[in-house]
């Protein structure tokens, strides 16, 4: 079953669920670009690995154990040998201070490259990102390691396209935001394609939140032209299978980021005549 919206669905930025949606858009960015690329050419996924340390954290962190009389309603209350043992106040209470455990999550990004093979030799020339809360976030390992590629990328002979299908977090794609918004106007989603022979020009897709996702240019080497990408065909494969439907409770969520009051009109009005939410609800 589709997604209810013509375009990006703004649910699926949450940060629990986009990392699923963002394995299967590579996926299925690979599958479009495959029959399409001439030979030599071929894509193939790749990922990028790293450890991200995190402490569980649970509120508050901090007790002032009460006396047993008001923890026990003063109460008697069995005690350690099977005894009864009666409630007591001692003088001076301790701190009970939780020590969050720290926890190392293995995170992986995939994203697709694009190849040519000309006797045995296999180059790179086009890389293509799908950009994750991770990579969008300040200090966080993901958007390190991710800015580093972005870096070695832009001055070397390797296309690099990049796909921002969420309205959160730090503006991260390549082209400077200021000239972005000056050229293409204010955005919702975007991408962003450098190509290493034009290695001033950044070719930008804005894109509102009520529009379909863009058809975009995939370059190829200079004068073997560039293959479309269909990012709506590609959303709506991983959408389709995907557990989206059952997981995203519409009827009960607010996107996240939360959206502008013209937006959350607009985002009701499409889940209304989908019949996904009723005009009670």
């Amino acid at each position: 079953m589709p997604s209810p919206f013509p375009g990006m669905d703004p649910f699926l930025e949450h940060p629990g669920i986009f990392p699923d949606l963002h394995h299967g858009l590579a996926t299925y960015v690979q599958s479009a670009l495959q029959p399409q690329l001439p030979e030599p050419y071929y894509a193939a996924t790749n990922a990028r690995i790293w450890v991200e340390i995190t402490e569980r954290y649970r509120d508050p962190d901090v007790h002032v154990l009460r006396p047993e009389t008001e923890l026990n309603g003063g109460q008697e209350v069995n005690g350690g040998n099977g005894g009864i043992a009666v409630a007591t106040t001692t003088r001076t209470q301790p701190v009970l201070i939780h020590v969050p455990q720290v926890r190392h999550d293995d995170m992986r990004e995939a994203f697709v490259e694009i190849f040519v093979r000309r006797d045995e030799e296999e180059r790179l020339v086009t890389t293509i990102e799908i950009l994750s809360p991770s990579n969008k976030t300040l200090g966080a390992e993901g958007g390190d390691l991710y800015r580093t590629k972005q870096r070695d990328l832009l001055v070397s002979k390797t296309h690099l396209v990049e796909i921002d299908l969420l309205r959160g977090g730090r503006h991260t794609t390549a082209v400077p935001l200021e000239r972005a918004l000056e050229k293409a106007g204010p955005f919702d989603y975007h991408v962003c394609v450098h190509q290493f022979d034009r290695w001033e020009d950044y070719f930008v897709y804005p894109i509102q939140l009520r529009d379909r996702l863009p058809e975009i240019a995939v370059p190829l080497l200079p004068g073997d032209g560039f293959v479309a990408l269909d990012l709506q065909v590609a959303f709506d494969l991983a959408y389709d299978p995907g557990p989206y439907r059952r997981r995203v409770k519409y009827r009960e969520r607010t996107p996240v980021p939360p959206l502008t009051s013209e937006q959350a009109q607009w985002v009701a009005q499409v889940l209304r005549q989908k019949g996904v939410v009723t005009a009670q609800q």
